[in-house]
């Protein structure tokens, strides 16, 4: 009797071992075939990205310079395909804890799983919409400068950095972070800057104004009239 109350506990937890093993066998099967393909895939990633000039597109949006500023030896690229990389090595993991039963560890790789392709999305946006900026800001600059107006440059790189802060907002309502703070408080800080411009140009800037609007687009007949009055 007392043999069999020993022996039976045993007996349990060797069936409970050997219907763990083979499942934890084909999770380590999963694994590793998980970790190869993301190697494989983060390749052709990176190989099919700069075939088609991808780094060519993120170097004069301006995104590997930034990268390398921030101390970051790799480029855009690079970095989509470690984003691919992880996400297929996630997404194996998941599978492999999921064959184990282990459903709260899957419920939260199951999460990062679903922000990573957020992000890489974000960055796509980020690099076609640095690059689009940039190009209309050339584009406003020889426009100011064929029609004669002075401080292209500036103007140039006012719509570009306009342009830029729009997209690096889209970028962030795509991954959600931040989510309605970040747009509250730049509608904050543009309505703020404008109001502060308009009171500045009504209060004392009427005359320097009109200096730069003459400056600008001067008259055909060489300066502009002074505004009348006091400011």
């Amino acid at each position: 009797m007392n043999v069999d109350m020993l022996v039976e506990p045993l007996q349990g937890l060797l069936r409970q071992g050997g219907e763990f093993l083979p499942r934890l066998a084909l999770a380590a099967v999963v694994l590793i075939a998980g970790w190869l393909l993301a190697k494989v895939v983060r390749l052709a990633v990176v190989r099919g990205l700069r075939a088609i000039n991808f780094n060519v597109l993120t170097e004069r949006a301006g995104m590997d310079g930034f990268l390398k500023q921030g101390g970051i030896e790799s480029d855009t690229t690079d970095i989509f395909g470690i984003l691919v990389y992880w996400l297929i090595v996630l997404a194996t993991l998941v599978i492999a804890f999921n064959g184990l039963g282990l459903t709260y560890i899957t419920d939260l790789l199951g999460k990062v799983v679903l922000f990573l392709p957020r992000v890489i999305v974000a960055l796509l946006i980020l690099a076609f919409g640095a690059y689009f900026a940039g190009f209309i800001g050339h584009a406003v600059t020889a426009y100011c400068r064929n029609i004669g107006v002075a401080d292209a440059d500036l103007l140039g790189r006012i719509a570009q950095y306009a342009l830029i802060v729009f997209v690096v907002l889209i970028a962030l309502d795509q991954t959600n972070v931040g989510g309605d703070i970040v747009r509250q408080t730049f509608l904050i800080l543009l309505a703020g800057t404008v109001f502060g411009l308009s009171l500045a140009f009504g209060l004392g800037g009427r005359r320097w104004a009109a200096r730069l609007l003459e400056r600008w687009w001067p008259t055909e007949g060489g300066k502009g009239e002074e505004p009348r009055g006091k400011p």
